[in-house]
């Protein structure tokens, strides 16, 4: 049965899968997996997407990324094809190079946000590309090793997963890789290839003898988590609104400093000077937040805006929705009004 239209909502978390055609090579060297991590950095950058996990193989790549306003499918289009020119040139070679379309499934977050962490970062171990959990920790063609702090990946969304086990990074760090050990023999988890609430259950029997009780059971393809999150989906699919034009979002994004500025006491003039007082870099942060991932608006514009640098930007949209937690605000209260933003 064909796969339906893809699915996304802005905040979406989804496995996203590529494969070569008829599993050939799609990287063939450093300077592949290179050029495509500097295009991944750039699709973050132009769309607002964080990277939670990923890991490069010599035939496929996985990632687990969360989508900011702009669709998975801008950013993804951006990455595959301008990757794909590049293979081709590199290696004087035409024709396609990813099987069909890529895969993404989209994601309920708890309880499956840590398991993809660990399941992605241990493709390399577990395809025999590096001996052991310690060689993991400084393979570079994984997120394992910039969550370990061996390696620097700036767009990858590190504090993020760090901070679900918890505030200090030393503990948090420990915490992970201890979890991540546990997972060494599982071997391949195809549950995490997508399938609703039917793989959840324990698979396709499983799922078509609760069909047969008294409860109707929800189930979809592209989407992974319980029932009542793929019927969840499935209606706030079918009710979002379009992502904002790029005028209207930059008349938005001066409402936003406007208000962000009022609400943390200080001078819009002073917000866009790139100062570095306590609250004016709280108000940064929740206009970057809300600026990539609610007005789709790219990491480098709103760095020339805030006139501070990428990376400030980038920590902003992590950090955004904690400093706004703490103030007690919605989206809503600092966007401008009669549209429906998601929390």
């Amino acid at each position: 049965m064909p796969r339906g239209p893809r699915l996304d909502l802005p905040g979406a978390l989804h496995h996203v899968m590529v494969r070569g055609l008829n599993r050939q090579l799609i990287f063939q060297d450093n300077r592949d997996r290179e050029d495509f991590l500097a295009r991944l950095d750039t699709a973050c950058m132009a769309t607002g997407l964080q990277v939670f996990a990923w890991a490069l193989l010599p035939n496929h790549a996985h990632l687990l990324v969360c989508t900011g306003a702009r669709p998975l499918a801008r950013a993804m289009r951006s990455l595959l094809t301008g990757y794909a020119g590049s293979f081709n040139r590199r290696h004087r070679r035409v024709g396609h190079l990813f099987q069909n379309r890529y895969k993404s499934v989209l994601v309920e977050e708890e309880p499956y946000l840590l398991e993809l962490v660990r399941y992605i970062h241990l493709n390399p171990l577990r395809v025999g590309l590096v001996e052991n959990l310690t060689a993991l920790d400084c393979y570079p063609w994984s997120g394992h090793s910039a969550l370990m702090g061996r390696l620097g990946r700036p767009w990858q969304a590190v504090a993020h997963v760090l901070g679900q086990y918890g505030d200090r990074v030393g503990e948090a760090r420990r915490r992970y890789r201890a979890f991540v050990a546990t997972g060494t023999a599982q071997g391949r988890r195809p549950e995490f290839q997508g399938g609703g609430l039917v793989r959840s259950v324990g698979g396709w029997q499983a799922a078509l003898s609760l069909r047969r009780g008294r409860e109707a059971w929800a189930a979809d393809e592209r989407i992974l988590g319980s029932s009542e999150f793929v019927e969840r989906i499935q209606h706030d699919v079918s009710a979002q609104e379009p992502a904002l034009p790029r005028s209207r979002a930059l008349v938005a994004l001066t409402t936003l400093i406007r208000k962000a500025a009022a609400t943390w006491g200080i001078a819009s003039a002073e917000l866009l000077s790139g100062g570095r007082r306590r609250p004016v870099a709280h108000a940064r942060a929740a206009v970057s937040h809300l600026a990539v991932l609610q007005l789709g608006l790219p990491i480098a514009l709103v760095a020339r805006h805030l006139s501070v640098a990428h990376t400030t930007v980038r920590l902003g949209v992590l950090q955004g929705a904690t400093l706004l937690d703490r103030q007690g605000l919605a989206p809503e209260a600092l966007l401008p009004s009669g549209r429906k933003y998601p929390s």
